[in-house]
């Protein structure tokens, strides 16, 4: 039998670790949790991602504590999933940062992930309050833009679709540190069960363009040095790639779901079996690939009726309610989609957004050259996303090879 709650006898919380990634970068990691990224300047400290409740982020203050006494001047969120943004309130920061497609997606299905995080991961979220809430941020960010914290530059960024629609990823240049969010693991597997898996893989590339020498994933231990960082990122790869494929040769087969799920299980597992995550993400992640692979573009809302109904056909008792997927897709990228993001053709025809008008190449493109008139006016600036400031080194020596250099300008001509 699937089962439908996290069975790990991890306790969240527990062998926490604090690492120093590189100057004035720390990643915090406890046994059960997501990670939290933290970056002390001289005038404060920025946050990335918040924990799963106000305790377990109290605990995460309290190693920042233990180095400075500088005030939290931001909370970046990477993406919209409780387990990273609902310990926020904690921090009482300046501000609380995601990317506008965040914002949407809490706002759309921010209040349903919740009961479901909390009824398939008790443990996690057993000190969260009965009542509370989605943890708003308080500023959006269409792609990029720049953070100075005092001798340190804080880049946040949209890369792109991967692990949701709306990722974001933090680079502080100067230490050669990414904060990746869940769009990166290492020790755990990937949750799949809101990605773009088509996308993903591109936005990894661009992280590899910047050459960075420390990452912190989603969970567990950091990858130090540019050898682990480019294993973290490549075994990410390999995991995406072989569950949309995977997946894909069984739609083109005319398989069902339960079927797909046995045959992509069995592609996964020699390799990613003993990974942390494994079995309690996979149901929800073959469904997501399973998907895509049908053609829905935008992943449907998961609500405690459509897990139970997901479980129930793995089990072989029923069967998930079937739609079809090109009406799916077309209701999903309605409800998802910001203005801003809807084409002038899609105006044109009475404002029906279509997948391919989100969050498209010459969007991220465009942005990354123009910045928006949001950013300028809450003090970002303009972030040219320019080979040199991709591979920027402080030491002469680390002046990456004319060959490296190529390879950074073309993964930037193809994002172009």
């Amino acid at each position: 039998m699937v089962e439908m709650t996290n069975r790990s006898e991890a306790v969240p919380g527990e062998n926490e670790r604090f690492e120093e990634l590189g100057r004035g970068c720390y990643a915090y990691s406890a046994d059960g949790c997501s990670n939290t990224g933290v970056v002390i300047g001289e005038k404060g400290v920025l946050i990335v991602d918040a924990q799963a409740t106000p305790a377990l982020a109290e605990k995460v203050l309290q190693k920042v504590r233990e180095l400075t006494d500088k005030p939290i001047k931001q909370v970046v969120l990477t993406h919209f999933h409780s387990d990273n943004t609902l310990g926020a309130p904690a921090f009482e920061p300046g501000e609380v940062i995601a990317s506008d497609l965040t914002r949407r997606m809490m706002e759309t299905r921010g209040v349903e992930e919740i009961r479901v995080a909390r009824e398939r991961d008790a443990a996690l979220f057993a000190g969260l309050p009965g009542n509370a809430g989605v943890s708003m941020p308080s500023m959006t960010i269409a792609s990029s833009m720049t953070i100075d914290l005092g001798g340190l530059d804080v880049r946040l960024m949209h890369l792109g679709r991967a692990h949701t629609m709306g990722d974001l990823v933090v680079w502080v240049p100067q230490s050669g540190v990414i904060f990746a969010g869940d769009l990166v693991q290492k020790a755990a597997v990937p949750y799949c069960g809101d990605a773009h898996l088509a996308d993903w893989p591109r936005a990894l590339d661009r992280i590899t363009a910047f050459r960075p020498t420390a990452l912190m994933p989603g969970r567990g231990k950091s990858a130090i040095g540019a050898q682990a960082v480019a294993t973290a990122v490549e075994t990410t790869r390999d995991f995406v790639v072989t569950l949309r494929d995977a997946a894909a040769a069984c739609v083109e087969q005319s398989l069902g779901l339960k079927d797909t799920f046995q045959a992509v299980r069995d592609a996964l597992a020699a390799r990613f079996g003993s990974k942390a995550d494994f079995e309690f993400h996979l149901p929800i992640s073959v469904a997501r690939a399973y998907d895509e692979a049908l053609g829905l573009d935008q992943p449907q809302i998961w609500t405690r009726e459509r897990i139970a109904d997901l479980y129930d056909a793995l089990d072989g008792t029923a069967g998930l309610s079937e739609g079809a997927p090109e009406q799916a897709a077309a209701e999903m990228a309605v409800a998802d989609a910001p203005a801003a993001e809807v084409s002038e053709e899609a105006s044109a025809n009475g404002g029906e957004a279509q997948a391919s008008d989100l969050v498209s190449d010459s969007d991220f493109a465009a942005s990354l050259a123009l910045g928006s008139e949001e950013e300028q006016q809450e003090g970002g600036e303009d972030m040219d996303l320019s080979a040199e400031d991709i591979v920027e080194d402080e030491k002469p020596s680390d002046t990456p090879a004319p060959e490296d250099k190529a390879a950074a300008d073309k993964v930037l001509e193809d994002a172009r």
